[in-house]
């Protein structure tokens, strides 16, 4: 039984395999690792996807290390269609068996050569707490703090060699108990002291920004014999089972891709037998299923529950439609067991064209990529429509049981995060402030005079602890307005805080109509020869058109011009998503000087030349 059953099943398997070999169209060969594949397929694939070299743009590179104890050569061939299917072209080191810490310190390993962006630290529980016989009566808490201890000793050592994303596996507890319910009363069994460590690693990663690989929680998800097999642990120590392959690739590629800002971020919801039960313009809003009476509308009103939940926590919401915008909208305006209402949708469009081209309007209203919308639809044939239009966009299987679609779709992990900000509590009333902005700046015929009256302020301090997580947020999410897109760990960003060869700007923005929060960052570099190189400068798009650019850059030249900077150099690394900022440099007085690795351009400013640029938005310090 294969487990990613939200991915729709292959419908023609060998002519996908040879559409694989034969195509350099890297949308195709994603959709079709999007499919729900068993080891053995995810194995035929992998190998059509070596054999082919012409996948490679626009796939973002990745080198990921594996330090692990047990065989994971079987795991390979998923690791790399997970890879695939989330927009990674992925190089894997392998350390030798039980030789990852020499590869770790000698200074010309071929871990060192390799030069990992993710290292998995993938351990076996023999080989965390040792195969001797268990002491019932040591200090099973001094036993899990020594094994916590050489856990950590290894996050150290990868992060003193390597700017990299460190992912633990927590420990796959194959031990067996010996007191059954109540283990927890034995401290020093192995099975108690897994548990232990497995909690310990939480708090331990979370102070240490080590992202954790829940395998507890997985197990208990599906049981331990899908995950573990005995006999194929004796024969060839392969500690997760070949079956379970390709979910324990999906787990780890969401943790990647979450670092990397590549999580989904709008939820696009149908309405009639999705939000509710029935059909709203022929059923009328006293017939459809919703609410307490009857065990169908209580279903769908749990899933408007976790849907609700889901804007709290920061995922857009968004509703496509085909129906009568005013029948699609009274449920939200007047039905008294509806949970959504409409201002918890980011974007509504209710109307009878299809699906595919309103959801191209969704994601340029929102103005984030089609790879950032789920759309979730009771009807196959929406489904299977959007897949063949718009095969980046992601449509999970969704069952026909209505009151499994929670834990459904949270299986899916489309919107899995490694951290959480303030900023993100707050999204859907960031997109819903951008939405009114704009529609009011439509409707103006004098746009300065508007955006006068909308008494814009930007505050603006150096990088600190306090911003760190929305800081890196940004850093690794934006790629429209994104001049470099040049990603950074949290422990490199740190490492710049109150640094004095750097000069940081964290960025927010407010107005009449209410806070947009941190909205940008710069980072550049400082010379001996008074010169200022920007490494990172991003903007979220959802404050273009109002010349918050003109007034950032303006107090980039304030606080150069303090550093003691004569000249300012930009870089600009075109990608396929920031085109937008392609002439930025040029419109802000920069000249161009050159070009650099990689299609990039070099422009330089001569800050002694600054003449303010107009905006009008007030700067202050916060």
């Amino acid at each position: 039984m294969n487990h990613l059953t939200w991915l729709a099943a292959p419908t023609d398997w060998k002519a996908d395999l040879k559409v694989v070999a034969g195509t350099s169209d890297v949308t195709r060969a994603m959709a079709i690792a999007r499919q729900n594949l068993d080891f053995i397929q995810t194995a035929a694939l992998d190998r059509r996807i070596a054999g082919n070299a012409a996948l490679t743009a626009p796939l973002v590179p990745l080198k990921l290390a594996i330090l692990s104890s047990s065989t994971v050569e079987h795991l390979l061939p998923s690791l790399r269609v997970a890879a695939l299917r989330l927009g990674f072209q992925l190089t894997i080191h392998r350390t030798d068996y039980g030789q990852y810490m020499q590869e770790l310190l000698a200074p010309d390993s071929a871990l060192a050569q390799f030069a990992p962006d993710v290292v998995l630290v993938a351990f076996d529980v023999d080989h965390v707490l040792g195969t001797g016989p268990d002491d019932l009566q040591a200090d099973g808490v001094a036993s899990v703090a020594r094994a916590l201890e050489k856990l950590r000793a290894v996050w150290s050592a990868v992060r003193q060699r390597f700017p990299a994303q460190v992912i633990q596996q927590t420990l796959l507890n194959t031990t067996t108990p010996l007191l059954g319910g109540n283990e927890h009363r034995l401290a020093a069994s192995r099975h108690a002291m897994t548990q232990a460590l497995n909690t310990a690693l939480a708090t331990a990663g979370d102070a240490e920004g080590v992202d954790l690989l829940a395998m507890e929680a997985a197990v208990h998800a599906h049981g331990l014999a899908f995950w573990h097999d005995r006999v194929l642990w004796h024969r060839a120590k392969q500690e997760i089972s070949p079956k379970a392959a390709p979910l324990f690739a999906e787990l780890v590629f969401r943790l990647i891709a979450a670092r990397r800002g590549r999580s989904a971020k709008c939820l696009v919801l149908d309405l009639d037998n999705t939000l509710w039960g029935g059909v709203i313009g022929d059923d009328g809003l006293q017939g459809i299923a919703l609410g307490q009476g009857s065990a169908l509308g209580e279903a769908f009103t749990d899933f408007q529950r976790y849907v609700a939940a889901l804007a709290r926590r920061g995922v857009i919401l968004a509703v496509c439609s085909k129906n009568d915008e005013r029948n699609a909208l009274e449920p939200f305006e007047k039905h008294p067991e509806m949970v959504l209402r409409r201002t918890d949708i980011g974007c509504f469009m209710a109307n009878w064209e299809d699906k595919a081209s309103n959801l191209r309007r969704i994601a340029a209203a929102l103005n984030i990529g089609l790879d950032a919308l789920v759309f979730v639809d009771d009807n196959p044939f929406e489904r299977n429509q959007v897949r063949q239009q718009l095969p980046m966009v992601h449509v999970p299987e969704m069952p026909e049981d209505v009151s499994s679609h929670p834990a459904f779709l949270a299986a899916a992990g489309y919107f899995e995060a490694v951290t959480l900000s303030a900023e993100d509590l707050v999204r859907t009333d960031h997109y819903r402030l951008r939405a009114e902005n704009e529609k009011a700046m439509a409707a103006v015929t004098d746009l300065d005079s508007y955006l006068r009256g909308l008494a814009m302020v930007m505050g603006w301090r150096a990088f600190d602890h306090e911003g760190l997580n929305r800081i890196v947020q940004l850093i690794n999410k934006t790629n429209q307005f994104n001049l470099t897109t040049r990603r950074l760990s949290e422990a490199e960003i740190t490492a710049m805080i109150g640094s004095p060869t750097h000069l940081t700007l964290q960025l927010r923005l407010s107005d009449a109509n209410g806070d947009h929060g941190m909205i940008s960052v710069v980072i550049g570099a400082l010379d001996a020869n008074h010169l200022l190189t920007l490494d990172v400068w991003l903007m979220s798009c959802r404050v273009l058109g109002r010349g918050v650019e003109k007034a950032a850059f303006n107090l980039l030249v304030q606080q150069a011009l303090a550093r003691g900077v004569q000249r300012i150099r930009g870089l600009y690394f075109p990608t396929p998503k920031n085109q937008m900022v392609e002439g930025m440099y040029g419109e802000l007085g920069f000249t161009k000087t050159g070009t650099a690795a990689g299609d990039a351009t070099v422009w330089e400013y001569d800050v002694s030349r600054h003449v303010p640029l107009t905006a009008a938005i007030d700067t202050k310090e916060f």
